[in-house]
């Protein structure tokens, strides 16, 4: 329970209580249950399409839920996507890339990103059939903080210090096996074979991904492990209204 609430803390701006002890390495650790995070998100995503349907046509109401998403998360990763694409924007090496990434002011290029980033994820939620609407709006973010784990675990950092590094620290193969069981479950369960095909298609995605990044920088960043998941997002609801 306790890893399960860093894990909440840490990806979430959702207030609790109480303070909850976390030492050095139990960010790390807490990547286990990273999609039982993704899937409380999910949960208030689907309380909130319950909500606000009978109210509003649906191009409003998913894109309340894609606005949602951004504040119940913090647009965390959102910075992240835009981030990485200054730093692709930026000419130069490795070092360039960094120094633009590591900077707070968002450029043009970043925020074109940003812009078109949150339109894709809207006009994919926005395909999804909505018979399959609810049951997609808890897998896509379980399947993203899965990826999120997937990035972690074996990686190099990029920078010795920065969010990656912190999280790189007491994540392993066990946190990665719990991780994919989780992800596997709710894939089965929510989507049968559907989810089974999302699920493969974005490790598979986020392995590219993570290769391509580790060759160009040298490792990863938390800029790099926010960007992935903004994009396995996209991916997973583009993938259920194509499926579905």
């Amino acid at each position: 329970m306790r890893l399960y609430l860093i894990a909440l803390q840490f990806l979430t701006i959702i207030p609790l209580p109480f303070d909850t002890r976390c030492e050095k390495e139990d960010l790390g650790r807490s990547t286990a249950v990273f999609p039982l995070a993704g899937l409380t998100i999910g949960a208030l995503l689907v309380a909130l399409n319950w909500l606000v349907t009978p109210w509003l046509a649906r191009p409003l109401c998913d894109a309340l839920l894609i606005t949602a998403l951004a504040a119940v998360t913090g647009a965390l990763h959102l910075d992240g996507l835009a981030d990485v694409c200054d730093g692709l924007a930026a000419r130069g090496g490795r070092e360039r890339f960094l120094a633009v990434m590591k900077d707070s002011h968002v450029g043009a290029v970043g925020a074109v990103g940003l812009v078109l980033g949150l339109l894709l994820k809207w006009q994919a939620l926005l395909a999804v059939p909505l018979e399959h609407k609810w049951q997609a709006l808890l897998l896509f973010p379980v399947l993203a903080r899965f990826g999120q784990v997937q990035t972690i675990v074996y990686a190099r950092n990029a920078r010795q210090d920065g969010l990656g590094s912190v999280m790189t620290v007491g994540a392993g193969t066990l946190q990665l096996l719990l991780a994919w069981g989780m992800a596997l479950a709710a894939a089965w369960l929510l989507l049968g074979t559907t989810g089974l095909v999302v699920l493969f298609v974005v490790m598979a995605f986020t392995w590219l991904l993570k290769a391509w990044f580790q060759h160009r920088l040298g490792g990863i960043t938390g800029d790099v492990i926010g960007c992935i998941n903004e994009l396995n997002e996209i991916l997973a609801l583009i993938i259920i209204s194509a499926v579905r």
